[in-house]
């Protein structure tokens, strides 16, 4: 038995942290979708989240089920917490109908595969404290090779949320061979008391936004006496958070390299904090002019305050102008953000005009 785990597709997501490039971060998904369906297997397993919700534009449900169709094989799509099984959901969508490789788990059961049998229940609720894979253990089955598919949290990853929970040995309490997970957009293999993984997150199949671990994969897996399990990266979308604190004189400009030094086409988010020295003014500006460079580029300078040079205040016209620096860095000092600009302004002007 040999097949493609995916999951979490979240076709129709706004991807809101990605700016003015969301169209794009939307349409990668679809083509990461495509490169889903063009891989060779037996079957392919979608555990969940095909869709952002049920109320995603029907024009996508047709492109997105169209995708899935490529697929040389059989298709079994389960119903998720984002796109649950209910009346008016995206499962009704005769796309679902049109293409005869398509099957969408409408009932727990046991569902022949190529190589043995598929146990999956799908998911009605966008919210539960039931566990989704406690079910299929009562799930009459056929001798052979097993492979179940549910969607939920699996206790442990993450302690604060009881979100449609999973028992850690739910591929032995479901005696199957591999159980594949959707939900979570890491991918994180679970190895039995032998070592073995029988159970599986594949994670998103594109990166869903900044900070996500591990994602952009698919699984392609193969059953034997010990399920043999291999990555297959389907994402090209790459993120980079960054947290900086700058302090010494040459910082900045160490930041902007690393900046530069970053994959044409990424999507950038930096946060900057720290001391912004007379004259670096013009580097925060250089990589500002970056964006070109990037997909998405967003620069947060709020936490940057003026070093506090020696002086550099007389060197200012006395009078109004003066007055106005001092107390422009008691504002700065105090957090405002704008007064920090405004000093930066008045301190390169003073390396300007010299001693």
């Amino acid at each position: 038995m040999h097949f493609i785990h995916t999951a979490d597709w979240q076709i129709g997501m706004k991807a809101a942290s990605a700016g003015g490039a969301a169209k794009a971060v939307r349409q990668a998904r679809l083509d990461a979708g495509a490169r889903v369906a063009a891989l060779e297997a037996d079957f392919l397993l979608v555990a969940g989240d095909t869709f952002e919700d049920n109320t995603v534009d029907r024009a996508l449900v047709q492109q997105t089920g169209e995708i899935l169709a490529r697929f040389r094989g059989p298709v079994f799509l389960l119903p998720g917490n984002h796109d649950p099984l209910q009346p008016g959901s995206v499962w009704e969508h005769p796309v679902w109908r049109q293409f005869p490789n398509l099957h969408v788990i409408r009932e727990a059961g046991a569902f022949p595969v190529p190589g043995g049998t598929l146990l999956a229940a799908p998911l009605r609720e966008t919210h539960s404290r039931r566990d989704p894979s406690a079910c299929l253990a009562d799930i009459p089955r056929p001798a052979g090779p097993v492979v179940a598919m549910s969607h939920g949290t699996v206790e442990g990853v993450d302690p604060g949320t009881e979100h449609h929970p999973i028992s850690r040995n739910a591929s032995s309490r479901a005696r199957a061979d591999y159980l594949a997970l959707g939900h979570w957009h890491s991918t994180v293999l679970y190895p039995d008391a032998n070592g073995a993984i029988r159970m599986a997150y594949c994670g998103a199949h594109e990166t869903t936004k900044f900070g996500e671990r591990d994602s952009g994969n698919a699984l392609r897996v193969r059953l034997g006496a010990v399920p043999e399990i291999e990555t297959v990266r389907t994402g090209l979308l790459r993120w980079h958070s960054l947290e900086e604190s700058v302090r010494a004189p040459g910082d900045m400009a160490a930041l902007r390299d690393r900046l530069a030094g970053l994959p044409e086409g990424s999507l950038v988010k930096l946060q900057i904090s720290g001391l912004l020295h007379a004259g670096e003014l013009d580097l925060l500006r250089q990589m500002e002019e970056m964006r070109g460079r990037f997909l998405h580029l967003a620069i947060d300078g709020s936490g940057l305050r003026p070093a506090a040079g020696e002086g550099w205040e007389e060197l200012l016209p006395p009078g109004a102008v003066r007055l106005a620096a001092r107390q422009l860095r008691q504002l700065a000092a105090s957090g405002d953000a704008l007064a920090g600009q405004a000093l930066f302004e008045l301190e390169a002007l003073a390396a300007q005009v010299g001693p």
